[in-house]
């Protein structure tokens, strides 16, 4: 008996992270999921936020080849200089650039701007009314009279050339592209169309053609782009879904571990606080039991000793095991692994379970293997995994059933163990039950010996611990079998001593055969797999 009271274990928390950066952090996600769930809206055929998106890079490409368009406009108005005056030429030089200014001037002003539906759309039309413009500035100097003589080839070069450029430029907006090309075209085709010449119909037929050709490829250009921003977007939005999981995870997990860790507080301040009186209750009911300081007046009391002893180890037994299965959950279980005879520790768990067997008219069958080698494994483990397995078989069998003990080989070379019943048995759906921890089957429950629920959980974690496996087969009104393998890394083998005696000692010269007679032959071996 003893009444010394247990330190209980310390458990520390986890370092708490920061609610108020957690809860900033979901918001961010969140917004970041709106706003890329929202460039993915579709509002009468198009989406606003690719619109702002697409005035953007058509703005930026605007910008970037301003020099080359101002070399163009230039190097035209000179070639136009040959057949027009100059002054003429220089007016309408002059005047495209200031157009030409007065884009890229709107451009940046559209790109420093805060971006909103409004002023997207109300951008979206200035830049189409420049390019209008700047279209017509290109056709008014190519309806020019003084341009009749240049031939119908050098116009439809500068035509392909004019349209080609505004098309690159402005695909990214194509209504813009079609204001800036059209006028184009439709001067030229005009004017090779009225010179009552075969070959300017055919040079006009073609403009016709090009222009439509280079509407197409803008179009097919915007569509890219389009796909492209779209793509980004979906991308956005999953990475922000991504990191809205994450930190919603974060927290789940934190909240768990807090848990966990609050559990195991309290199971360690609870054994220390349950078992310092049960240590008086069972000494005591102990010594009433057995009458050490005399009988008992009333005969019934000697009875009542008995249950309250009884009551008592019951109770302290279910202590442990739930202190058992915290420490196995909470990975602080440590194996205390040493050489052990699966068959002994069998046979010895049979030994003591026996008396309660016999009780209840059961038979156990011991089909054991012999010269089994030795396994490195904790004994106490395996012998808590044996009383377990062996008191559920006599717990649930009914009487005059039989129980069946097997040890053995398996097939890769480990050692496994059997337990199998003649017990009303595990309906399939309720092994997942009867598996987790203080899970009970439907015939536990009806059972008058009922439990926690912590025998198999606590075994099969176990004997996991050990690296094997724990498999439970059952059938309604046939029985149950637990199978339990030891992986063979555990398993010890050893080599029988020699039966011939070692040479006597004399001197000899020293050579490798005789240096292997002179070694040791009868010292055990282990499996080179053990590591040990």
């Amino acid at each position: 008996m003893s009444n010394s009271a247990e330190t209980p274990e310390v458990v520390e928390l986890p370092a708490e992270p920061p609610a108020l950066a957690s809860a900033s952090q979901r918001r961010a996600a969140q917004q970041r999921v709106r706003e890329a769930r929202d460039r993915l809206t579709s509002t009468s055929g198009t989406r606003p936020a690719f619109d702002r998106e697409l005035l953007r890079q058509y703005a930026q490409t605007r910008i970037s080849a301003s020099y080359v368009v101002m070399l163009l406009v230039v190097a035209t108005g000179m070639l136009f200089s040959v057949w027009m005056q100059p002054l003429p030429a220089a007016a309408w030089t002059c005047g495209i650039l200031c157009i030409h200014i007065a884009i890229v001037r709107t451009c940046r002003s559209f790109l420093g701007e805060k971006p909103s539906l409004a002023a997207t759309r109300r951008w979206r039309k200035r830049f189409v009314l420049l390019d209008l413009l700047y279209g017509i500035c290109w056709m008014a100097v190519l309806i020019d009279p003084a341009l009749s003589d240049v031939s119908g080839t050098l116009m439809m070069f500068l035509m392909l050339l004019v349209i080609a450029v505004s098309s690159m430029l402005a695909a990214n907006l194509p209504l813009a592209a079609l204001a800036a090309t059209a006028p184009v075209t439709i001067a030229i085709a005009l004017n090779l169309a009225l010179s009552s010449k075969l070959d300017n119909y055919v040079l006009a037929a073609f403009a016709v053609a090009a222009e439509g050709y280079f509407a197409l490829l803008a179009h097919q250009l915007h569509s890219t782009t389009l796909a492209t921003l779209e793509a980004r977007a979906e991308k956005d939005a999953l990475i922000g879904e991504l990191e809205q999981a994450k930190a919603i995870s974060d927290e789940a997990r934190y909240r768990a571990e807090a848990a966990n860790v609050a559990k195991s507080r309290f199971l360690a301040q609870m054994s220390h606080e349950l078992r310092t009186p049960l240590n008086a209750i069972l000494g005591f009911s102990e010594v009433m039991k057995s009458e050490i300081f005399g009988a008992h007046a009333v005969p019934v009391y000697k009875e009542y000793s008995a249950d309250i002893h009884n009551s008592g180890v019951h109770l302290l037994n279910l202590i442990n095991e739930i202190l058992d299965l915290s420490r196995i959950e909470a990975g602080r279980y440590e194996l205390n692994e040493e050489a052990v005879s699966l068959v002994h520790v069998v046979a010895d768990c049979h030994h003591l379970l026996k008396l309660r067997a016999s009780s209840r008219a059961l038979t156990i069958h011991e089909v054991f293997e012999r010269n089994m080698p030795r396994l490195w494994a904790d004994e106490r483990a395996i012998r808590q995994v044996v009383l377990n397995l062996l008191s559920n078989a006599i717990k649930f069998t009914p009487q005059g059933g039989d129980i069946w003990l097997k040890v053995g080989w398996t097939a890769s070379g480990g050692q496994y163990l059997s337990v199998k019943d003649t017990g009303s048995g595990i309906p399939e759906n309720e092994i997942p039950i009867v598996l987790a921890s203080f899970g009970q089957g439907s015939n536990s429950i009806k059972s008058a010996e009922q439990g926690a629920g912590l025998g198999l959980p606590i075994a099969k974690n176990l004997i996991e611990m050990h690296g094997g496996t724990f498999t439970l087969k059952s059938k309604v009104r046939i029985g149950t079998e637990v199978i339990v393998t030891f992986p063979p890394e555990r398993v010890m083998s050893a080599l029988g001593p020699m039966s011939d005696e070692a040479p006597p000692l004399q001197p000899e010269p020293t050579t490798q055969a005789t240096e292997e007679k002179r070694r040791p032959r009868s010292k055990p071996i282990m499996n080179a797999g053990t590591g040990l």
